[in-house]
């Protein structure tokens, strides 16, 4: 399966609608897939066109794995776990430049243990995925870096232009 059906109609449906069969299927041990919707974890993974597996829960949960789990207001959030917090898990998007502090293991549904770009599944096991979910935060560091440079920069500039 490569997260897609050619040549068969796609149907979509919300997550709280599937969610009712998920969490059926993750309680019996089984693994469910889909395909997410949203920026938020982006470049990982692409809005409508990469798939995720999700398994059940493991007894512990680390820094880098990636839930699925259900905000106060009932949205869905597919995550990564950057912090174990006393409090709670910290987490936040790939694309995404704020955490998300207090996620409870209550709130988690699943976590996701391999995912699909091109038609070929990854592991989260992979190499090339675990090398990703080390380098990424440091990139974005850099990115929010060159972001407040930039707004700086263009402040004074604009300013300048201003005062002349």
């Amino acid at each position: 399966m490569n997260g897609q059906n050619e040549g068969s109609p796609r149907i979509q449906v919300t997550l709280a609608d599937m969610m009712p069969l998920f969490q059926e299927q993750l309680a019996a041990g089984q693994k469910v897939r889909f395909i997410p919707h949203g920026n938020s974890m982006w470049p990982m993974l692409r809005s409508g066109r990469d798939a995720v597996e999700l398994s059940p829960l493991p007894p512990r949960l680390k820094k880098y794995d990636l839930p699925l789990y259900q905000r106060a207001c009932g949205n869905y959030v597919l995550h990564r776990i950057v912090r174990i917090a006393p409090d709670g898990f910290n987490c936040m998007g790939d694309g995404q430049l704020r955490i998300e502090p207090g996620v409870q293991k209550a709130q988690m549904i699943g976590v996701v243990t391999a995912f699909c770009r091109e038609g070929r599944w990854y592991p989260i096991t992979h190499p090339g995925y675990m090398l990703y979910c080390r380098l990424w935060p440091a990139c974005k560091l850099v990115w929010r870096c060159w972001k407040r440079l930039r707004r700086v920069l263009h402040r004074k500039i604009c300013n300048g232009e201003e005062q002349k």
